[in-house]
């Protein structure tokens, strides 16, 4: 495992294997069925997105430290905030105080495409975060307009940390997805894996060889595309990635990368 950045903890072997080796260190153990991860407070505290927030709603002093980052509550109410409990899975206090950090970041009330490309240069600069953070742009701007509000971020970030396999899988499609048209070609995908690993840079353990992102697109692929139209559709997606326990576990890369 290497550090990257901001203490964040890498597996270069985070897309798994497609023939059923084991994913290294960290790895899940085998039991026969694949196990949602837990999004713990703790594993909360590890997605970029939100420690890019908390940060800038953390008391700022010379004692302040990542354990400062604590959710907690906020005098400010943004309009909406019941709506928008109903509407994920964060409690009140989380999002007065994603709200409070998102307000102070972007005064506006609104996320351009600049910012995310800051954020994830700053989580891992050894490695070149700009077409994976233009990627998870897109994935979360729903409208397509180039900006995105607070709204539409805590509804996909409370998908990608605390919703059900059905709702990530579903949001890793639109990920995958890249130009919208409900289907995912194997070009698609070949350009979401590599831009993750170039956002890794060359900090990964084990280390990565240059056709390793082609090699996992070719196996999932075949997986995948069950019709051979050359199209991954997303009845088509979803079923092999919950029949397939390794498959699954390797679309497992959001605690990781967002």
């Amino acid at each position: 495992m290497s550090t990257i950045g901001h203490g964040k903890v890498v597996d270069g072997s985070l897309l798994g294997d497609a023939n059923g080796m084991e994913r290294g260190p960290g790895a899940q153990k085998r039991s026969g069925k694949w196990q949602r991860p837990r999004f713990t407070r703790k594993a909360l505290m590890k997605c970029c997105l939100v420690k890019w927030i908390l940060a800038s709603a953390a008391p700022q002093g010379p004692d302040s430290s990542d354990s400062d980052l604590e959710l907690s509550t906020v005098r400010h109410q943004p309009e909406g905030l019941e709506q928008l409990q109903a509407q994920t899975k964060f409690t009140k206090k989380e999002l007065q105080s994603l709200y409070r950090g998102f307000k102070n970041e972007c005064p506006s009330g609104l996320v351009d495409e600049d910012t995310f490309k800051n954020i994830y240069s700053q989580f891992f600069p050894q490695g070149d975060a700009t077409t994976y953070a233009h990627f998870l742009f897109n994935a979360f701007d729903i409208d397509r307009n180039g900006s995105i509000r607070f709204e539409d971020f805590v509804i996909g970030l409370s998908v990608l940390l605390r919703g059900s396999v059905t709702e990530k899988l579903n949001w890793a499609f639109n990920l995958y997805d890249i130009n919208k048209d409900g289907y995912i070609t194997k070009e698609e995908m070949l350009a979401i894996m590599k831009s993750i690993y170039d956002m890794m840079g060359r900090y990964t353990y084990p280390s990565v060889r240059d056709d390793a992102p082609s090699e996992h697109v070719e196996k999932f692929f075949q997986k995948m595309d069950r019709n051979r139209d050359g199209v991954v559709t997303i009845d088509e997606f979803i079923e092999t990635c919950q029949k397939d326990e390794n498959i699954m576990s390797s679309m497992q890369l959001f605690e990781n990368v967002i």
